[in-house]
């Protein structure tokens, strides 16, 4: 299983992989293909329980999520993504939501959206032996304020405060740092800048990592962003395996005699 050191270590020599996984066989199949981190992302809420955004899935969900990734997972390093208020608000609440991540769901580590507000946390979740995985850019629990899922960092300000809120949690004693959509360039400095890895999405070819959403490289995306790749036809299959099903038992051909069973001595119930 990768650790923190181990991660770190790859940073700059290996490309670091990272998928979404949500449930119990998805992390199995994950797992199995080698990949380096599992995040239990709250992109949960739109990928599978059916919200238009992240903002409703809560910390119970999240954690019951990570332990179903957490019990299917023998080799990589599994990252439960904390939801909307589970941080920023109290510190002890924060740090007990946190800290039930890894005592009661088996994470190996959280992220957390980051900001100014979280540099400190960040330190304070350090310092009690729970590892941080920062997130810059953009930042969907923030959609509300944003106006929408735009890229960030798109002018020089913008970009210098994002370096700098890079090396602080860098300070704090984050372990790596996501970028999501923002430019290329921008992804590129930040990761020259800073020590620990970057992992992008939609942030260009030139950070230690890349992580997707699974459902996008799965293919079960009804629609996906231009920065993701649909590595499979996942949904195809179901759908015709679905469709199989419902012909063969309107057809009478499902269930065949090989799938049912008989007791010869049972000869009438009344």
């Amino acid at each position: 299983m990768p650790t923190v050191r181990t991660l770190q270590q790859k940073a700059g020599d290996e490309e670091i992989t990272m998928l979404t996984a949500y449930d119990a066989p998805t992390a199995a199949i994950v797992d199995s293909a080698g990949i380096d981190l599992i995040l239990v992302g709250d992109s949960m809420g739109n990928a599978v329980l059916g919200h238009d955004s992240t903002l409703p899935v809560t910390v119970k969900e999240m954690r019951s999520r990570t332990a179903a990734v957490a019990r299917a997972t023998d080799d990589a390093m599994v990252v439960a993504d904390m939801p909307f208020l589970s941080y920023g608000v109290d510190e002890g609440e924060a740090i007990e939501n946190c800290g039930r991540m890894l005592k009661e769901a088996e994470a190996n580590a959280v992220k957390l959206e980051s900001g100014p507000h979280t540099v400190s946390l960040t330190e304070r979740l350090v310092e009690l032996g729970i590892p941080v995985m920062a997130h810059l850019g953009l930042t969907p629990q923030r959609f509300n304020q944003l106006g929408g899922y735009f890229r960030q960092g798109t002018d020089e300000e913008s970009a210098g405060e994002m370096l700098e809120l890079a090396t602080a949690h860098e300070d704090a004693g984050a372990f790596a740092l996501v970028l999501e959509h923002v430019p290329s360039n921008v992804a590129a400095q930040i990761t020259e800048a800073v020590d620990i890895p970057t992992i992008g999405i939609g942030a260009g070819p030139d950070t230690d990592g890349q992580v997707l959403v699974l459902n996008d490289v799965f293919g079960m995306s009804d629609r996906s962003p231009y920065f993701s790749e649909q590595f499979g036809d996942v949904k195809g299959e179901m759908e015709q395996a679905v469709s199989g099903f419902r012909d063969a038992v309107e057809s009478g051909e499902f269930p065949a005699k090989e799938h049912s069973y008989s007791e010869d001595e049972i000869d009438e119930i009344y």
